[in-house]
């Protein structure tokens, strides 16, 4: 038998633990093996000891893998009897003795651990999340989804993940699905929508348009270019695994033969020949009627200067396109001094503000200030955009926050990078200078600072400006506070704008931290020394259910009716556009609380 990989040699009696989200393997030598699965979930009634939270954190014992043959096993295995026949009767009774016995099977267990002096590990949780995202590649894969299998938070998962591994977890499943798609590519004759089906895509024009941008080449190609002249039709089964049959427990049993039934029905597709001799036809003229990066000026040999191109008479939208050198944090710049195409990712606030209307645009938080101005305007998605899907826009400008991607769009269009935690007087002028739009830049920060300045006024009236104000979000089991302002969540606004003060223990690492995106795990034991007078919340679906937490319900922010649940998606921004839409909510918030 396998815990996460961990053999264990079963003979006769033997006794298996593993925490939740573990994979167990039973490879059996023999025809007959009978055993029992015991799930049970540990819960720590409140109010919770701190020393029993601190070993829960560091050596969570429901976790720990452990494997022996106990000297003692009829004893055990009669309680596993017992249990087994009190529970299929189904009776309210009849479960309770469940659980009475169950107690005493782990007071014999344990007993018989410390005596044996059993040794026991930590569960590999990274070993974990590839094992499932190995054997379940081909259905959805969240975060949240693989946080709750195995039991941590999200953030915590991600962030380990990346550290053990160096790629982030969806990188990895991605990077699976892609190993998949090469081999039904190459293994069979199956359509493109087909192989999607099979790895996990909706439809074939996605998994084309991955497959490219992680591959470098179209599937199709791909296929032409590494094909074996002995392909079959069919196929039994590719793995990405171990070739066996892999059974993943988890309150049933689930045997992995995902391609069986879905290889089946697959079948030779042929493009016809006239199709393809079009496609290409229309990518050359294509190709022929658009100016590349590396090649000739359109000018070239008209007389024209390369800075400047006469308007086409027969396109009543054109406009005569000059361009300027802009300094930037890259070096000087050669960008368009009236833009009229402009794709721009993660700062689109900003550019609302500036009455510039973007053509492209990263993935929009729900509930986001901005979200119905840009509604209908294509997303590029949330991380790295697919340069063929910025180039299909012919943008005549790109901005963009993150240093990873500015090499490859800068290809495209002129590119601008700017750092996403560039203080917003020092973004807004640089993007006034970009777009030729300096004066209402300086005259939205005016105005932006005459706003902050009359709301200080108010809560100061109010008798609220010297309060203290803590912002968290919850985790499961903790509380994640923010002590740094670049970590959104209307820290900017309450800390740096209004000058809230949070409590002493906590201000202190905000002003160490200032800019930095940081954030603390609290456990609720001791939750009450970092809560101020308000607390802001960080809501969104699917958040911990608080309302029966008694701890919580006791803080006194919470008792007096000083919560304040803020929107993720409309505090998720720092462009100026979102920072006056949470301004407006953080000071009218405030203000409802006086009496």
């Amino acid at each position: 038998m396998q815990l996460d990989g961990n053999d264990h040699q079963v003979t006769r009696f033997h006794i298996l633990h593993g925490g939740k989200g573990c994979c167990l393997n039973i490879l059996p030598v023999e025809e007959v093996l009978d055993y029992y699965m015991i799930y049970y979930k540990a819960s720590i009634p409140l109010p919770e000891r701190q020393d029993i939270l601190d070993m829960m954190e560091h050596r969570n014992p429901f976790r720990l893998q452990y494997g022996f043959a106990p000297d003692h096993p009829v004893s055990l295995s009669d309680k596993v009897q017992y249990m087994m026949t009190a529970w299929e009767e189904q009776g309210p009774l009849e479960q309770f003795h469940v659980k009475s016995l169950f107690y005493q099977f782990v007071y014999e267990l344990l007993w018989q651990i410390h005596n044996r002096r059993v040794p026991t590990i930590k569960p590999d949780l990274i070993a974990q999340m590839k094992y499932y995202m190995q054997e379940h590649y081909a259905e959805p894969i969240t975060m949240d989804l693989l946080a709750e299998l195995m039991d941590t938070s999200p953030r915590h998962l991600s962030r380990l993940f990346k550290r053990q591994t160096g790629h982030s977890p969806i990188d990895f499943v991605i990077q699976i699905r892609m190993n998949k798609a090469k081999e039904l590519l190459l293994a069979t004759n199956a359509t493109l929508q087909e192989i999607a089906k099979a790895v996990g895509y909706p439809d074939g024009y996605y998994l084309a348009k991955m497959f490219k941008k992680y591959m470098g080449i179209a599937p199709i190609r791909y296929r032409k270019q590494h094909a074996s002249p002995n392909v079959p039709s069919t196929v039994a089964r590719l793995g990405i695994v171990e070739d066996e049959t892999s059974l993943y427990i988890d309150n049933d049993y689930h045997n992995q033969h995902m391609f069986e039934e879905e290889l089946l029905m697959y079948r030779s597709r042929k493009t016809p020949l006239a199709i393809t001799l079009l496609l290409c036809l229309t990518l050359l003229l294509s190709a022929c009627s658009t100016g590349g990066a590396g090649s000739p000026s359109a000018n070239e040999g008209t007389g024209k200067s390369t800075n400047q191109v006469e308007a086409n008479s027969s396109n009543p939208t054109a406009t005569t396109s000059q361009t300027k050198t802009v300094t930037t944090i890259k070096g000087d710049i050669e960008v368009p001094v009236n833009p009229q195409r402009v794709v721009v990712l993660y700062l689109m606030g900003d550019l609302l503000a500036l009455g510039v209307n973007p053509v492209g645009i990263s993935s929009v938080e729900e509930g986001a200030a901005f979200a119905s101005e840009l509604d209908g305007v294509p997303s590029l998605g949330a991380f790295k955009p697919d340069p063929e899907a910025v180039t299909a826009l012919n943008p005549d400008l790109i901005i963009v926050t993150n240093e990873e991607i500015y090499e490859g769009l800068k290809k495209i269009a002129p590119t601008v990078y700017i750092p996403y935690d560039l203080p917003v007087e020092e973004r807004m002028k640089l993007l006034g200078e970009i777009l030729g739009k300096e004066g209402q830049a300086q005259e939205m920060l005016d105005n932006f600072r005459k706003k902050v300045e009359q709301s200080k006024e108010k809560l100061k009236q109010a008798g609220i400006l010297d309060k203290t104000a803590t912002i968290m979000e919850s985790n499961k089991g903790s509380m994640a506070v923010m002590t740094g302002l670049g970590y959104g969540r209307g820290s900017q606004i309450i800390y740096q704008y209004l000058g809230m003060k949070a409590p002493e223990v906590l201000q202190r690492e905000i002003e160490n931290a200032r800019n930095d995106a940081t954030s603390k795990d609290v456990s609720y034991e001791v939750l009450h020394e970092y809560v101020g007078d308000y607390i802001f919340r960080s809501s969104f679906e699917g958040m911990i259910d608080l309302s029966n937490n008694t701890i919580w319900n006791n803080l006194p922010a919470v008792k007096k009716g000083h919560l304040i649940d803020m929107s993720f998606g409309l505090f998720f921004y720092n462009d100026i556009y979102s920072l006056d839409k949470q301004l407006d909510f953080i000071v009218d918030s405030l203000l409802k609380t006086v009496d």
